[in-house]
């Protein structure tokens, strides 16, 4: 059965699907010019369908994003699942993940059915990555991809309402390059006042100076022959084979681009001083409650998709540690096995963390902060992987068997179920009434999400005593 809905640009015409009214693919802005600030929507006449998701912006083939549903350059689109279109229910707005290089709001594990039926109204929202949204490029406004989620934001507010949704009550939550776009909003002054709870998931410490991001954008130019100012000039399609080519040689900008290159990170956010004007450790305000967390095995995931899992040698596990750990003879005296300890420091430098020191900023702003690591082991791959990166995606989201994430679910057991119940019912709390069910961090608490939930004291107290210090902008060495 189809619905209609009357939002600010015009009528968009839904679906009803599992009782909820559902729509994809309704335009938050314009079709972006290239490399520019996203601009306001164009309204429409008569009504416009909303039964498909708009086309992904372009991005890195590394590890795909899905088929498109079509072709164009309307890549600014939301969707949203709705119980009640008459009932003010808190709104959950999510951004996915993806490196900053890829990731598209119409993949299966991010469909919001099951979030939805828990009482809220979910909306999720493509935004530009790679170099058309986190390329630097002078005369261009930095940070397109975090423009454009203000962008989404501002829809919210102004549209939300003819949804079901509570405008006074949105939650913006996202994991991995999600997560870390969250933080980055709780410190943009663009954003401030847009959401008011917000959940961080595996938070990476990835911010890059104007010139160490001017200096890749550069080396993926040179790949089309280029100058980083003709990059506006090219066909967009074209610009990821350029990204994923300076992401296969990372090993040859090591003494230029530091730990940025020996963890082949080629797109961040940058600290440019005005869209982001600091890191999200140094610029949190206290405004907005915040849960933020983890999983235990953050780097697991990444050193199975490398081919290196079960084979970091020695020499792997040491420079690891002596480039990326603040005080590598403690790690060393403590994880003698270097695929551990090659495991362990990764995790803790690019997820546990920053993770971490992000609740820490909380309190120190005044804020309110709830901490938790997920530690259950999931079957998927005869459970090698552990509580892995990614893992909490299917389990927040409920959709245990479809979309890349099922693979580390394996078989759907009892305890999948219980686990993504209680983060589901955690996440919607939290949004509904701002509790997530398990006292504030301030407490010392952590949440322990597994078969048999727990709250205790942090669960990584070691390398909590190594890293006394939130993440730095990474520069040019």
């Amino acid at each position: 059965m189809n619905v209609d809905v009357k939002v600010a640009a015009g009528v968009v015409r839904g679906e009803m699907e599992a009782d909820l009214a559902v729509f994809r693919g309704i335009p938050y802005a314009a079709p972006p010019a290239r490399f520019g600030a996203p601009k306001p929507v164009r309204g429409w006449v008569g009504v416009r369908e909303a039964t498909r998701f708009g086309p992904p912006p372009p991005q890195s083939g590394a590890l795909g994003a899905g088929t498109p549903a079509e072709a164009g350059d309307d890549w600014l689109t939301v969707n949203v699942w709705s119980p009640d279109l008459n009932a003010g229910l808190p709104v959950m707005v999510w951004i996915q993940g993806g490196g900053y290089s890829f990731g598209w709001s119409g993949l299966p594990e991010y469909d919001g059915t099951n979030l939805a039926h828990g009482g809220v109204v979910v909306v999720t929202f493509n935004y530009r990555v790679g170099l058309e949204g986190f390329g630097y490029v002078e005369g261009t406004p930095p940070n397109r991809g975090l423009l454009d989620q203000v962008a989404a934001l501002e829809w919210v507010p102004h549209n939300i309402g003819a949804f079901g949704g509570d405008p006074g009550r949105v939650t913006v939550f996202g994991e991995s390059a999600g997560g870390g776009s969250v933080a980055a909003l709780m410190a943009m002054p663009r954003a401030a006042g847009l959401f008011h709870r917000a959940i961080a998931q595996s938070v990476p410490g990835t911010f890059f100076t104007p010139a160490l991001a001017a200096d890749i954008t550069a080396a993926c130019a040179a790949e089309l022959g280029l100058q980083p100012n003709d990059l506006p000039t090219v066909d967009p399609q074209q610009l990821p084979a350029a990204g994923d080519a300076v992401m296969a040689k990372m090993g040859q900008f090591t003494a230029r681009w530091g730990k940025a290159a020996h963890a082949q990170i080629t797109f961040a956010p940058v600290v440019d001083g005005d869209v982001l004007p600091t890191t999200p450790w140094e610029g949190l305000t206290g405004q907005v409650d915040l849960v933020v967390g983890h999983t235990r095995d953050e780097q697991r995931l990444l050193t199975a998709l490398s081919g290196m899992l079960g084979h970091a040698t020695e020499a792997q596990a040491a420079e690891t540690t002596d480039i990326f750990a603040p005080s590598p003879q403690r790690y060393r005296e403590r994880f003698a096995d270097p695929e551990q300890l090659f495991e362990v420091v990764r995790s803790d430098w690019l997820f546990r963390m920053p993770s971490l020191h992000l609740a820490e900023a909380q309190l120190r702003a005044g804020g309110v902060a709830y901490l938790y690591e997920l530690s259950w082991t999931a079957p998927g791959m005869g459970g090698v992987l552990g509580a892995c990166h990614g893992l909490d995606v299917p389990l927040v989201f409920g959709n245990l068997t479809v979309g890349s994430p099922a693979m580390l679910i394996g078989e759907v057991t009892q305890e999948a179920e219980a686990v993504s119940a209680q983060m589901r019912t955690a996440w919607t709390a939290f949004a509904t009434a701002g509790d997530p069910g398990w006292p504030s961090y301030d407490t010392g608490s952590t949440r322990i999400f597994d078969f048999e939930p727990t709250v205790t004291a942090y669960p990584e107290q070691f390398s909590r005593e190594i890293w006394r210090n939130p993440p730095s902008v990474l520069d040019l060495t």
